[in-house]
């Protein structure tokens, strides 16, 4: 065994050769650029400011503390310039996804994780058709019938609040006041994400619209032998005897919080950590969410259908040999779906209420063009040929998603061999690069001087070229976010509907949108005052 004296000589030795020395001889020639001085030594400040939930806010100050250029990990530039978003995510610059996606890889690698080129050129060709613009808008019934859902919901609330009545339908629970009924939108904004992708990706709903409640099922047995045999075993009687419900958007939570924790240290680290207090939670989410999708795969697989949805054309599609998919990567896949089409959904559909809440006078143009366009029209859910002549509505959602982005933080990757140039600085093979959203939105040259401020009119201001060269809300390039269309057609019947059917004011003045950054930037509650516009 060692003794004290030991252990207090070897630990400086160790710690002086792992953090000091590669800094000391700076192979890639980084040591020259500014950032937070243990950012310079350890992966550690990255990682406790990730885990600590607000990476975006703070990578930003770091850039106006020393610039465009900022070292935030021994191996990891931070470049907050417009001009570097398509040099570093663009098309033919052979960059690659860091180690940092290992971190949220659970079933099987999918289309997001995957950081292998040829493979992922493969996924994206199966999965690329199911999300073009045609094949979008056969999802529309089932956009409507869930924001139709939703609104039902409210109306009926509305009409017990306006008897002076409250109650606990939904998280934060609800209440009438001042001819108002008051509650928390971002639960209900989860709810009827949760419901739409799991009739667009599974088949059917998760019900949690009609229940006013986070709910879904999953597997019991959340080892990796249940998880397996409940995804090979899809007889429906197995199905039944083996589920239970949980709550999905919660777990959702916790599983992007701690794989983004996670994915900013070393590999070699990883395994420790998960284990130390404050992450086992988060390792518990990740198979909880993997049980929903391999329970939701489940059901649908053991019911066919030919239903026109998600899981249907992923599983008619076929790769470059004439193959499907494998079961796992099916599952993978279908989990991906479930990730990114409700949570981007929900923080998204929250953000913008709120800040149409919060600037009643955008509010009041966006519904004066809603009136004037669809108001002698008597469907109470827009269509998609509506929402095409609403400029403002689009101006709306852009502005929203400018100053919240849910995905803010500069994500990584790594210069390929031979370098790359960026900005005009050269970076050797290896350097980790990553260009951050939630900076490059607030950039003065850009967006002018009033940056913080909720203004769609930008958008319609002369030559809009610029800003939409530097938006980033959904990434650039080969790796861009593959459901952008899906994405952009549920915001616009989403606020549409709801803003031509309520209108909205914040509870209290001095209200400011909290937010917690997993993976994501995510609100941490909405609490506005609905009123319908009958």
């Amino acid at each position: 065994m060692f003794d004290l004296y030991t252990v207090a000589v070897t630990v400086p030795i160790v710690v002086f050769l792992v953090h000091f020395v590669p800094w000391l001889f700076d192979s890639r020639g980084v040591r020259s650029y500014p950032g937070p001085f243990f950012a310079k030594f350890s992966d550690l400040w990255l990682g406790y400011v990730s885990k600590m939930g607000h990476r975006s806010e703070v990578v930003h100050e770091v850039h106006k503390r020393y610039g465009p250029i900022v070292r935030i990990a021994p191996n990891h530039i931070s470049i907050a310039d417009p001009e570097a978003l398509g040099t570093v995510y663009g098309h033919g610059t052979g960059t690659l996804k860091s180690d940092f996606y290992d971190a949220f890889v659970s079933i099987h690698r999918g289309v997001f994780n995957t950081r292998d080129r040829a493979e992922h050129t493969r996924k994206r060709k199966i999965i690329a058709h199911v999300f073009s613009q045609k094949s979008v808008l056969e999802f529309e019934p089932s956009l409507k019938l869930y924001v139709t859902q939703l609104i039902g919901k409210w109306d009926h609330l509305y009409d017990q609040a306006c008897k002076g009545l409250s109650g606990n339908d939904g998280q934060g629970g609800w209440e009438g006041k001042n001819g108002r009924l008051y509650l928390d939108a971002l639960p209900w904004a989860n709810y009827l994400a949760f419901d739409i992708i799991g009739d667009l990706a599974y088949g059917e709903p998760f019900g949690m619209v009609e229940a006013s409640r986070d709910i879904a099922l999953a597997p019991k047995n959340y080892s990796a032998a249940g998880q397996k045999a409940v995804m090979e075993s899809y007889g429906k009687d197995k199905i039944d005897s083996e589920i239970h419900y949980i709550p999905a958007v919660e777990i959702l939570n916790g599983r992007g919080e701690f794989s983004m924790s996670m994915g900013v240290l070393p590999p070699y680290w990883r395994p420790i950590v998960k284990h130390l207090p404050g992450y086992r939670f988060g390792g518990t989410c990740v198979k909880n969410l993997a049980g929903i999708a391999i329970m939701a795969v489940a059901k649908r697989l053991a019911n066919p259908t030919d239903r026109a949805d998600l899981l249907n054309k992923l599983q008619s599609a076929r790769d470059s040999d004439g193959k499907p998919m494998p079961k796992t990567e099916l599952t993978a896949e279908a989990q991906t779906l479930l990730i990114a089409g409700s949570d981007t959904t929900s923080n998204s559909t929250c953000a913008i209420i709120y800040y149409l809440a919060a600037n009643q006078q955008a509010q009041e143009k966006l519904q004066k063009e809603l009136d004037e366009q669809l108001g002698t029209e008597d469907e109470l859910v827009a269509t998609s040929e509506q929402i095409k002549r609403l400029p403002y509505l689009d101006a709306c959602i852009n502005e929203a998603l400018r100053i919240h982005s849910t995905s803010a933080k500069g994500l990584p990757r790594i210069v390929p061999k031979g370098g790359l140039t960026v900005v005009g600085q050269f970076f050797p093979e290896g350097t980790i690069l990553s260009v951050p959203t939630y900076t490059i939105h607030r950039d003065v040259n850009v967006w002018g001087e009033d940056v913080e401020v909720f203004r769609p009119e930008r958008w319609l201001e002369g030559d809009a070229t610029v800003m939409h060269k530097t938006f980033n809300a959904f990434s650039v390039g080969p790796r861009a976010c593959v459901g952008r269309n899906l994405a952009i057609l549920e915001l616009q019947i989403i606020i549409a509907s709801l803003l031509r059917r309520y209108h909205y004011v914040l509870e209290r003045a001095d209200q400011t949108l909290e937010t917690r950054e997993g993976f994501l930037r995510k609100p941490l509650e909405c609490r506005v005052g609905i009123m319908r516009r009958d």
